[in-house]
């Protein structure tokens, strides 16, 4: 049954919510833009068409930043929620009528709850999505400029990597396919001076790259499954999944994917990077229940003294954090490195602390 009193008390957490995000996010905006001030204001068009940029820009970034502090956001929200009840001595009548502390925190917690789920919605609704002009640079908005390739596998085995890549025209120098052994072929090198993505449309020869000056010009013998010659040093390589933006996003491009995009990666033909997204598919999982058990245990922190000062307690529950988040980067970066298993990288933080919350939950004085 929820009451007035917990109302009251969850539009108050929203409140202090709302307050967190606008005033960190804020701040990520303002520190971002000063320091690097000079790759804005030096764009054609004046000051609305620099004051147009800034606004797309870190428009399309708000999601990403909101992702590496969603759950500071919500600890934070949760201690100034609970700090000021205790402040203001609104915990001390429901006391007093004999209601658990427990009980009076309840829609803080429900709160909490809700607001973690915000991060999970973010990574797999609105970053996706937006992924591609996160990987642009704030000083080539166009994609004019030469970008380093990293590489990238197609689900039919191809390799594909070139020395320099062109976002705007999708165009790529000194082009390199690599044919597994399983090819009609055997294993190929093709290499080709310039190389451009075609889109698919339905049409023949979409859906591919474009070659021209390959090497070599002309093949005698069996042919893969998915290159079509079109005359000497020209051909068209069919692919499926290895379009310009995926060649472009270079080894980090799967942090922007989807969960189940990502769990077909991991079945997909690209070994260098298994464990890694091994272990960042078993972190997607294992983020709320992090998240639940951060504000669980900063809130029990903040009921262990109630006589503590509010800006006392918002500081030790950010430490709190930073020691909790180290802690679970730390089992991140043993499972990237395939120290343990990509399981154990994301559970061993909520075999950790998953007791330690519960724990000091149980301590709270009633």
């Amino acid at each position: 049954m929820i009451t007035i009193l917990d109302r009251m008390t969850l539009i108050a957490f929203f409140r202090s919510y709302a307050i967190v995000w606008s005033s960190l996010i804020s701040l990520y905006v303002v520190i971002d833009l000063f320091t690097h001030l000079d790759s804005f204001v030096n764009r054609p068009g004046g000051f609305p068409a620099i004051a147009q940029f800034i606004i797309v820009y870190y428009g399309y970034r708000i999601p990403q930043v909101f992702d590496l502090l969603a759950e500071p956001i919500s600890l934070l929200a949760a201690t100034f929620t609970v700090s000021w009840m205790q402040k203001n001595n609104e915990m001390l009548p429901q006391l007093s009528a004999g209601v658990p502390t427990r009980r009076i925190i309840r829609p803080v917690l429900i709160g909490g709850m809700i607001t973690i789920s915000f991060a999970p919605l973010n990574q797999e609704l609105i970053i996706p999505e937006v992924a591609d002009e996160l990987m642009t640079s704030r000083d080539d908005p166009e994609g004019a400029k030469a970008q380093i390739l990293m590489g990238a596998y197609d689900t039919s085995g191809v390799h594909l990597e070139g020395g320099e890549g062109f976002r705007r025209d999708r165009r790529i120098k000194r082009f390199c396919a690599t044919f597994p052994e399983s090819s009609p072929s055997g294993m190929l090198h093709l290499t080709a001076d310039e190389a451009v993505y075609v889109p698919p449309t339905g049409d023949p020869q979409t859906g591919g790259w474009l070659l021209t000056n390959t090497t070599p010009e002309t093949f005698p013998g069996p042919l893969p499954t998915n290159l079509l010659p079109l005359g000497p040093g020209r051909c068209f390589l069919q692919v499926d999944t290895a379009d310009y933006d995926t060649v472009n996003r270079g080894g980090t491009w799967y942090l922007y994917a989807s969960t189940p995009h990502l769990r077909e990666l991991l079945s997909g033909a690209e070994p260098r990077r298994q464990v890694k997204m091994a272990v960042l598919f078993h972190t997607r999982i294992t983020r709320p229940v992090i998240g639940g058990l951060l504000v669980l245990l900063g809130v029990a922190v903040i009921l262990w003294n109630p006589s503590r000062h509010i800006i006392l307690s918002a500081a030790f529950c950010m430490g709190l954090g930073v020691g909790y988040y180290v802690f679970v980067l730390g089992c991140k970066a043993l499972g990237d490195a395939d120290y343990i298993s990509p399981p154990l990288a994301a559970w061993l933080p909520v075999l950790i602390y998953g007791p330690m919350a519960i724990v000091s939950f149980d301590m709270i004085h009633t």
